[in-house]
């Protein structure tokens, strides 16, 4: 969208995809803001065995053997990009949507429901899950993992106007980074985001 004209700065958590498009010219100031993790959700039965996994990897083959209701964001979204690294990881290709494995093309609220609707497995973004999982009967399986790390960047355009040079640099000011750290707190327990702006980032 931004590449079209559509946007001026973009808060995206896709690192491989993101540091391309620096090293094309298209974006510039890519600056890290705050992580959290994903996590492999799905019915509380567990058909594929999946609960108390750790490794993606292995949860993902589970669920290919056991051909496991599984749905995709299917979106292109930073969320499927992880998801089609996990199973490039699995030395696998994702079977063609239909039967089992199912592309919600949409976006992760909406797939949690449809795979909720489904009983089947699905990766999400914690935070998400979080806010959803009140109305929903899919249980967290599989977490932990150092491959499931979440980590969002703030990027420009190229020549972005004054405003939009202001709104990314306010996302890494100690002021909006405070109110990342405090978000969702008060309705979990803890934030659904890590602060990271002025961290060392390897991502």
């Amino acid at each position: 969208m931004a590449r079209r004209g559509d946007a001026q700065i973009v808060l995206v958590h896709a690192p491989e995809i993101e540091r391309a498009q620096v090293d094309s010219g298209n974006f510039v100031r890519r600056r890290i803001v705050m992580h959290n993790d994903f996590l492999f959700v799905g019915p509380a039965n567990d058909p594929a065995r999946l609960r108390g996994l750790h490794d993606p990897v292995t949860a993902l083959r589970m669920v290919a053997d056991a051909h496991a209701p599984f749905v995709s964001r299917g979106d292109r979204s930073g969320t499927h990009i992880f998801e089609q690294k996990v199973w490039k990881l699995a030395g696998l290709e994702p079977p063609p949507p239909g039967g089992w494995y199912v592309e919600a093309g949409q976006g992760m609220a909406a797939t949690l429901q449809m795979a909720d609707e489904k009983r089947a497995y699905t990766i999400s973004d914690r935070g998400t899950f979080l806010a959803w999982q009140a109305k929903l009967e899919l249980a967290p399986l599989v977490e932990g993992d150092t491959l499931f790390y979440n980590v969002y960047h703030v990027m420009e355009v190229p020549n972005a106007a004054a405003g939009a040079r202001a709104l990314a640099d306010f996302f890494v000011s100690p002021e909006a980074q405070a109110l990342i750290g405090k978000f969702g707190t008060t309705r979990f327990g803890k934030p659904l985001f890590i602060p990271d702006a002025g961290e060392p980032d390897r991502w």
